[in-house]
């Protein structure tokens, strides 16, 4: 860039431009310098130099051929000066517009790298799957669990059990633990709805492969059985049957008319009658408490939606059903503060994951401690899917724990008529004289489970705080129930001779019958499981088939079942901070629980026949390794055959050559942050 000097106003606008630089140390300009004529106009005293080049201006050019090249040189190099400001000017303009977009570049590339990060990861990390399951990695023995054919409540689980990892409480972001799909954003979709359009739940990659791909005994006898989705599949005949006869196929005009957004009166009242004798409510139910909405799902979200603003918190215990994550975060943005429960037996605790005051204090405070605004407490009773039926004196104690810290209690009864056996009592808090705080306690129930039609939508809150039940009122205009639905409904529910003398006793019969096949296949395998009598599922402890006692061999797992053609839930979908717990729903017909138990057994076979070849192998290293080696090998014997590992490798090798990540990312943090990968990844570089 060049400098502008500053000259007197009858000067000639190039020569002290010139002279100045002419005087400069070490200018030399070859054709100036030896220039006489210029050194004799300079010698002159008394004389400005200026002026006497001004002078000269007039004389004709031809008589003196050495101006006329200096003029032209000074011409020139004036152009070149406004030139070179011009091009300044643009430089400046351009540079600023460059910087805007550089900026959105870096931002851009960011977003792209952590992208590329994270699939070089699935990739490296679905490669070490692959190695492990291949038989060329070497695992570290594990030690064999304690062996109970059933946990009754008193029973601990064994002293050789390894002890599970709290899971840090997270961020949720609520990607699947299945799945690793990246977030893509739409031109189309605002930023919410671009996460919403990218949503996957815990559940659904295996729930979407279900549907794929279906048993069916005579189409597809290959197909997919579902142990997975808590349904209840064995009273399909006794409830088509109910829903078919003639008292339910009436519709006169009202509903098919806008209803009040609470119900229509008639099923309110119904609800309200129903929940009195099913609950054993001291006094008569008022109609005016309910309110109906299309299913539970809706229930959670819209309570969430009122009680909480959002960032808030609602307490928890783990595990618990996952669906509930996504019900108060997708609208609401409201959190779950986990209490996490495990299978030890200490403390004030008498069974395992055992849900006590003490554990909710001390979440309670750490959670106040760190800044989060806890609003609620959340109870499943029954539970799921551990299947525990809380006393009315632990009913108690926790709606007191609520009362003391102002919190709101959202209690989920969705399985209350689903306690099969006849030594446990079902106690509702419905069924309380007095609650501990009646404006801050609100019951939710709905037939998809008690009724095996989880398809009809429908789910109702009983509340006395009527701030509560006009909030969530006003969004049952979006949740709301058609009107021959609810007439349906209400002729369900007000059938109790029916209900007691038909489907109840039929429908405890079949549960029963189910689990007990359910629960003495475990026991022929010697697999643990809770020893629970409510619900459809059956909690079992699958760990002694991980090897290395993480979320991602409880995912390899779950995989290595679907793989095989049967559903199951893993664990980490329920927030079990204890891997290796899995969810089986036994409320299915027989030859299904019959080919899916068979299918299970088959996986666990094949599981222990590769954990103990991998033993073996692994002695066989440890008795020609020094005490030094590393604890993760990869065989220099055997090279995996697996046409889906070369795959794997292969683009592996590609992510690599074309990031920076492991530039950025150094092999002493690597190993730090990852030691198992950082030791098979090296081991496999050295190859």
């Amino acid at each position: 860039m060049f400098t502008k000097f500053p000259m007197d106003e009858t000067c000639h606008p190039f020569v002290p431009f010139y002279i100045k630089r002419s005087l400069q140390p070490g200018f030399s300009e070859p054709t100036l310098a030896s220039s006489s004529r210029v050194q004799a106009i300079g010698s002159r005293s008394g004389f400005p130099t200026f002026h006497r080049l001004r002078k000269k201006r007039k004389l004709p050019r031809a008589q003196d051929p050495l101006d006329e090249v200096l003029w032209k040189m000074l011409n020139s190099q004036r152009a070149m000066e406004e030139r070179f400001l011009q091009l300044e000017e643009q430089r400046l303009q351009r540079d600023a517009e460059m910087e805007e977009r550089r900026l959105q570049l870096e931002q851009r590339r960011f977003e792209l790298e952590r992208e590329h990060e994270f699939r070089m990861f699935s990739v490296f990390s679905q490669m070490l799957g692959v190695l492990r399951q291949g038989g060329s990695v070497l695992a570290p023995p594990l030690h064999d669990l304690h062996l109970a054919q059933s946990f009754p409540d008193t029973a601990h689980l064994g002293s050789q059990e390894v002890r599970g990892v709290p899971v840090p409480r997270q961020k949720q972001d609520m990607t699947s633990v299945y799945s690793c799909n990246q977030f893509q954003s739409s031109p189309y979709l605002s930023s919410r709805g671009s996460f919403l359009s990218n949503f996957r739940g815990s559940s659904e990659k295996g729930y979407g492969a279900y549907h794929e791909d279906k048993y069916d005994e005579d189409k597809n006898p290959n197909g997919i059985i579902n142990f997975g989705t808590s349904e209840n599949k064995l009273c399909f005949d006794l409830m088509s049957k109910r829903l078919t006869q003639s008292d339910m196929n009436h519709v006169d005009p009202p509903m098919l008319q806008y209803p009040d957004w609470k119900g229509h009166p008639f099923l309110r009242e119904e609800v309200a009658r129903f929940l009195t004798y099913y609950c054993k409510a001291p006094t008569p139910l008022k109609a005016d408490n309910v309110v109906i909405l299309n299913g539970c799902g809706s229930l959670f979200s819209a309570l969430a939606a009122v009680l909480c603003d959002p960032d808030d918190a609602i307490l928890i215990a783990t595990p618990f059903y996952g669906g509930i994550t996504q019900s108060v975060f997708l609208y609401s943005n409201v959190k779950l503060e986990y209490i996490h429960l495990d299978s030890k037996v200490t403390g004030s605790s008498k069974r395992p994951f055992q849900l006590t005051v003490e554990k909710m204090e001390r979440t309670l405070q750490n959670a106040k401690s760190e800044g989060r605004n806890v609003k609620a407490l959340l109870l499943i009773n029954p539970h799921n899917p551990l299947g525990d039926v809380y006393s009315l004196s632990e009913m108690k104690e926790f709606l007191e724990f609520a009362k003391r810290h102002e919190l709101h209690v959202i209690v989920d009864e969705i399985y209350m008529l689903s306690v099969f056996d006849e030594s446990v009592t079902f106690q509702s808090v419905l069924s309380l004289d007095r609650m501990p705080d009646p404006q801050r306690t609100h019951v939710m129930w709905g037939i998809s489970k008690d009724f095996a039609v989880s398809g009809i939508r429908f789910g109702t809150l009983y509340t006395e705080n009527q701030d509560v039940s006009n909030a969530v009122a006003s969004l049952c205009y979006f949740h709301g129930v058609c009107g021959p639905m609810q007439h349906k409904i209400a002729q369900l529910l007000r059938d109790k001779d029916w209900i007691n003398h038909v489907y109840l006793k039929t429908n405890h019969a079949r549960l029963s019958a189910a689990r007990t096949y359910v629960t003495e296949e475990l026991k022929s395998y010697g697999v643990p499981y809770l020893n629970r009598s409510a619900g459809f599922f059956v909690w079992i402890d699958f760990r002694k088939y991980l090897k290395n006692k993480t979320f991602e061999d409880e995912v390899m797992l779950w995989q290595h079942f679907l793989d095989n053609k049967v559903l199951l839930s893993c664990g980490k979908a329920f927030e079990c901070c204890e891997p290796g717990w899995f969810r089986i729903i036994f409320a299915d017909k027989t030859h299904r629980l019959q080919l899916g138990m068979q299918r299970i057994r088959k996986v666990l076979e094949e599981r222990e026949k590769e954990m103990q070849a991998e033993e073996e192998q692994q002695s066989a290293q440890d008795s020609k390794a020094d005490s030094t080696d590393e604890v993760i090998y990869i065989s220099s014997h055997q090279e995996p055959s697996n046409t889906n590992l070369g795959d794997l490798i292969g683009l592996l090798q590609q992510q690599m050559r074309s990031s920076e990540w492991l530039q950025k990312n150094t092999a002493e943090q690597f190993s730090q942050e990852n030691p198992e990968v950082f030791q098979v990844f090296t081991k496999f570089l050295g190859k």
